[in-house]
């Protein structure tokens, strides 16, 4: 294997929030939109449909490339969904359907499931996982409600919330890594690049405090 190849992370997702969680890490991914319907995938599983999810973004988008002899090309597919009162929420439909979704999840809790689908164009290998967290909602007014609502927030994430956005203080606390509510989680993205024989060091390209550009530093 190429160890000395320049390591590239391709992130196939339009999710701002993923991008922006690796690049506070150090790691300045492209970003490739996958396209995938997801309508097309039917489980009753919540840990199961966010990992096909992944696993098809991350294959529309290897299907688009090409390798090349200067570089390793990693991808990076994720989807999340929110488990919650035995059924599997993805982006609401509309503003009405946030709202009832937001009636029925405040004070209450439930699962935010991320499925990771890391593939290395060069060695022809791909490891994948769930990362999952306990949500608890807070007891949010109506007011609360159709304002937050009303931004459109709600209607471009999966569960209709954020922590990292106008919904964090609408989550009172979390049970496992923040990273995953908000889509992607960096342990879980070092434990994929270690089965893949990588270093998550390998992917620094810049020294995080005032976001200095350096030369690669892995």
């Amino acid at each position: 294997m190429p160890d000395a190849l320049p390591l590239r992370l391709v992130l196939a997702s339009a999710s701002p929030a993923r991008r922006k969680s690796l690049q506070s890490a150090g790691i300045e991914p492209d970003v490739l939109v996958s396209g995938v319907d997801e309508s097309l995938v039917v489980t009753d599983r919540a840990e199961d449909l966010c990992l096909e999810l992944a696993r098809l973004k991350a294959q529309a988008v290897l299907g688009r490339l090409r390798p090349t002899d200067d570089e390793r090309t990693l991808v990076l597919g994720c989807d999340s969904v929110l488990a919650f009162d035995g059924e599997i929420l993805g982006k609401p439909d509309d503003e009405a359907d946030a709202t009832r979704r937001w009636e029925r999840m405040r004070g209450r809790s439930g699962v935010l499931h991320s499925g990771h689908c890391l593939v290395d164009m060069v060695a022809g290998r791909r490891a994948e996982a769930v990362a999952s967290t306990v949500v608890h909602f807070a007891d949010v007014s109506d007011h609360e409600i159709a304002t937050y609502v009303a931004t459109g927030e709600p209607l471009a994430v999966a569960g209709a919330f954020t922590i990292d956005g106008l919904g964090g203080p609408f989550v009172e606390r979390i049970e496992g890594d923040p990273g995953t509510v908000v889509g992607l989680s960096l342990p879980l993205l070092r434990s994929l690049l270690a089965e893949l024989d990588l270093r998550i060091t390998d992917l620094w390209t810049k020294v995080a405090p005032g976001n200095q550009i350096v030369e690669p530093l892995g």
